[in-house]
């Protein structure tokens, strides 16, 4: 049953690709068939990944049936030993059930989104083949195959961001997102070279079975003597802070939005950005030995979460407002992995997942219904064209806002009161940028609301007259997500965080008995609890003044701020400054060493210069040959003459 999870979506892309190279000309009719094919396929495919991973997910979280399951062996060199083999454990039965339910559900929802496209079968393979690179990542026995799904997500990522390839803008994203995510990715490598030098293996079992002996451990880098576990730890996180858009290597994910609305809410929403919050809970039988390493994830997620808000409530694209609230709600999943509540974190990227992939298909089924506009300002008066999806949008608004019942409510509330709990500097710090994260998160979240549907329309009128209700294809997945958005927290809660959560979580997650932050969480004081509703609602209340009750309020108030204004609608100038840093010097360097060292230095004294040498020399010798008689004559007197006066006065 696993190896068909993780495996269908591989085939699916495969065959899905290959109809991609069928010539179909001129013909729609045989094209059209070519689409049906390459969608029914993939779609199928996940479906029924989708299914088998509840049923996995009965069996291993709900019943403790763990496994491993080896494909083959993979590796063998020197000490370097590893089988290819998928883990199967209840963090593990989580990830599958976010990843092929999520996939599954974009799937179908792209058969209408993408319907006039004219690379629908390319399209579908990437979904899948980005499918199955993060089912192996999920799945991972060990650190290099999990690396082998980490690179794939990457590669899948570019190709998806970058699928609209004849859009210079698109290009350029695909790019950034490759190359920033590298950086990441060289520290992700570092750590597992670490981990090898330190504990012989790369095998997740081995490692976590030795790590209590290695809490003290040393490991010696330039001369210097350091912490081991620290120094993993810290590279692991690097990775994660690429994977995951945390803050100084976030600058990829709003870009990442050239890319089609569907892939936004498979990746850029729900899964491979949240590959860095289950890498690290899945390697916290190490990070438990480090509260330095802790510290550091916790004060970076905090910031991140903070960060990414105040960008949010000042941006007009709608997916670009959405992708900042994504970097924020994963700054939340690290400051609560920092106070050592894995199990609130991955709660909370499950329910994150359901009600931010409806957010983002919703803002396609808006795009969609405004003929491809995504500029908030010029949307407005909506609603009750299309009734549906204003719903859908409000279930998950409410659900990322933290209103009761929804989703949001239980697991965002959750790790706020675990970092209360935790009884920390630090802890302190992420409890109150999350309280301060959550107003942002609810103003913004219906600042989007009010813009997109509400008030007097500001689209021309063109526009206006083709604003429908999306397909069915696409409103089929957004009901199924928001029953997630709606049900996942209450359902849920009990067996992640609740007080059954030791039982359902077995051995896949460690926390020391000096860490009790989660079950802390369940005794703080009352307004504590109450406090991430108050401040919601007053999110939802502010929005509501500024910019239904009295819409002149928002530019007097950028007005009194300006430069603070300026400065957050720049994304806190990180582009600028990176762009100032690192971009600039590169090409100067880049140009110096094309200008002065290769074209004068290496050319100029190299072949190049010999070559130029021997002909200037040539064509000056070549003054010399007139072709007249008496030239030569005279040429062959002079040359007697020097003889001979070399003869008697030199030679002699």
């Amino acid at each position: 049953m696993i190896k068909a999870i993780v495996f269908l979506p591989l085939l699916a892309s495969m065959l899905a690709g290959m109809l991609a190279f069928v010539k179909c000309g001129s013909d729609k009719h045989k094209k059209h068939k070519i689409d049906m094919y390459a969608q029914w396929i993939t779609s199928a495919a996940l479906l029924v990944a989708m299914v088998l991973s509840w049923i996995v997910f009965s069996q291993v979280g709900l019943h403790g049936e763990t496994y491993t399951v080896t494909v083959l062996h993979w590796i063998q060199s020197g000490d370097l030993d590893l089988n290819w083999a998928l883990k199967v454990d209840t963090l593990t039965a989580v990830m599958l059930v976010v990843v092929c339910t999520v996939s599954a559900m974009v799937h179908v929802y792209s058969v209408g989104y993408m319907h006039h496209d004219p690379d629908v079968p390319r399209f579908m393979s990437y979904l899948s083949l980005f499918t199955f690179f993060m089912l192996m990542l999920v799945t991972a026995d060990n650190l290099v195959q999990m690396f082998f799904g980490w690179e794939g997500v990457g590669l899948a990522s570019y190709l998806l961001i970058g699928f609209w390839y004849n859009k210079p803008s698109a290009n350029a994203a695909a790019i950034k997102a490759f190359v920033v995510n590298r950086v990441g990715d060289f520290g992700f490598a570092l750590g597992i070279f670490a981990t090898f030098v330190m504990f012989g293996t790369v095998n997740l079992d081995t490692i976590f079975a030795n790590a209590g002996t290695m809490a003290d451990a040393q490991i010696s880098i330039f001369s210097g003597q350091f912490h081991a576990i620290t120094v993993i730890c810290l590279l692991l996180f690097i990775g994660a802070m690429g994977k995951s858009a945390q803050l100084g290597l976030h600058t990829w994910l709003p870009d990442a939005m050239e890319g089609p609305t569907p892939v936004s809410a498979l990746i850029h929403a729900a899964t491979m950005v949240t590959a860095g919050v289950f890498m690290v809970s899945r390697m916290s039988p190490l990070f438990e030995y480090s509260d330095f390493a802790l510290q550091v994830v916790t004060v970076v997620g905090a910031s991140t979460a903070i960060f990414a808000a105040t960008i949010g409530c000042t941006q007009f694209d709608i997916k670009r407002v959405i992708a900042y609230s994504t970097c924020s709600q994963l700054g939340y999943m690290f400051f609560a992995i920092g106070v050592s509540a894995y199990q609130a974190a991955i709660f909370h990227l499950m329910t994150h997942a359901f009600f931010k992939a409806l957010l983002f298909l919703g803002a396609g089924s808006v795009i969609h219904a405004m003929s491809d506009e995504q500029d908030m300002r010029k949307m407005g008066g909506t609603w009750k064209l299309i009734p549906v999806t204003y719903s859908l949008m409000w279930i998950g608004s409410l659900a990322l806002a933290g209103v009761w019942p929804f989703a949001g409510y239980f697991s965002k509330d959750t790790i706020l009161e675990a970092a209360y709990g935790a009884h920390t500097g630090v802890g302190n710090y992420a409890f109150w940028m999350g309280i301060t994260a959550a107003f942002l998160t609810a103003f913004y979240s219906w600042r989007l609301i009010i813009m997109t549907f509400h008030g007097t329309p500001r689209a021309d009128e063109k526009t206006m007259a083709h604003v429908h209700e999306s397909p069915k294809v696409m409103i089929l997945p957004l009901l199924l997500l928001a029953a997630g958005a709606c049900g996942a927290g209450w359902i849920g809660y009990e067996w992640f965080v609740g007080h059954g959560a030791a039982h359902f979580w077995g051995n896949s997650i460690l926390v020391l008995e000096s860490h009790p932050a989660l079950e802390n969480a369940h005794h703080v004081p009352g307004w504590v609890k109450l406090l991430p509703l108050v401040v919601g609602g007053a999110g939802i209340a502010l929005a509501y003044l500024m910019y239904m009750f009295v819409p002149s309020l928002p530019g007097l108030v950028v007005s009194a701020i300006k430069p603070i204004h300026t400065f957050v609608f720049n994304k806190w100038y990180f582009d600028e400054l990176y762009d100032a840093v690192f971009v600039k010097p590169a090409f100067l360097i880049g140009r110096g060493l094309w200008k002065v060292g290769d074209q004068a230095i290496i050319d100029g004294l190299g072949p190049n210069g010999v070559a130029q040498a021997t002909q200037d020399t040539a064509e000056k010798a070549s003054v010399l040959q007139t072709g007249y008689l008496y030239h030569y004559a005279f040429a062959m007197l002079v040359g007697v003459v020097l003889m001979v006066v070399w003869y008697m006065y030199i030679a002699g």
